[in-house]
C-alpha cells in the first residue's frame, strides 16, 4: 500500500470515528438523560386559582416538570419567568392525576436560569385530600 493510500485510510476512519462520536453524543442529550432536581412546591388550596413557586437554586435548566401528589390537577396555564426578565408560557393544558407528571418541558435557550413558575389550575371538588405540586428542572 501506497504512503498517500494509507494516509486516506487513516483520515476516513477518523472522519467515521468523529461522526460517530457526534452522532452518540446527540443522542445522550436528547435521551433526557439529566438527573431531576427538586426546585420546589406548591399546596393547592382550593381557595385559588393560582399559584407561583419561587425558584432559589443556582445555575441554569433546559427543562422543567410538573409533578401531581395526593389529587388530580387540571392545568390551565404554566408560565415561567426567568432571572433576566424573561418569560415564557408553556403548553400544559391537561389534568394530571395524583402520583402523575407532565412530560419534560424544554425551556427556550440553553440552560436559562428560573426565577419563578406561575401555574394557573381549574378549581377542584378535592375535600379533604387537596393537591400538592412539585417543580423538578433539568440541566
Amino acid at each position: 500500500m501506497t504512503f498517500n493510500k494509507s494516509l486516506r485510510m487513516i483520515s476516513l476512519l477518523l472522519a467515521l470515528l468523529f461522526s460517530f462520536s457526534l452522532v452518540v453524543n446527540a443522542q445522550r442529550n436528547n435521551r433526557g438523560g439529566g438527573r431531576w432536581e427538586y426546585l420546589g412546591e406548591s399546596h393547592v388550596d382550593g381557595a385559588r386559582d393560582h399559584d407561583n413557586i419561587r425558584v432559589n437554586a443556582n445555575g441554569g435548566f433546559r427543562a422543567i416538570q410538573l409533578r401531581v401528589q395526593n389529587a388530580s390537577i387540571e392545568f390551565q396555564k404554566v408560565l415561567v419567568h426567568f432571572e433576566n426578565g424573561g418569560d415564557t408560557e408553556v403548553e400544559v393544558r391537561d389534568q394530571i392525576s395524583a402520583g402523575g407528571k407532565t412530560r419534560a418541558i424544554d425551556l427556550p435557550g440553553d440552560q436559562r436560569r428560573i426565577k419563578s413558575v406561575e401555574i394557573w389550575y381549574g378549581k377542584g371538588n378535592w375535600g379533604s385530600r387537596k393537591p400538592g405540586l412539585k417543580l423538578y428542572g433539568q440541566r
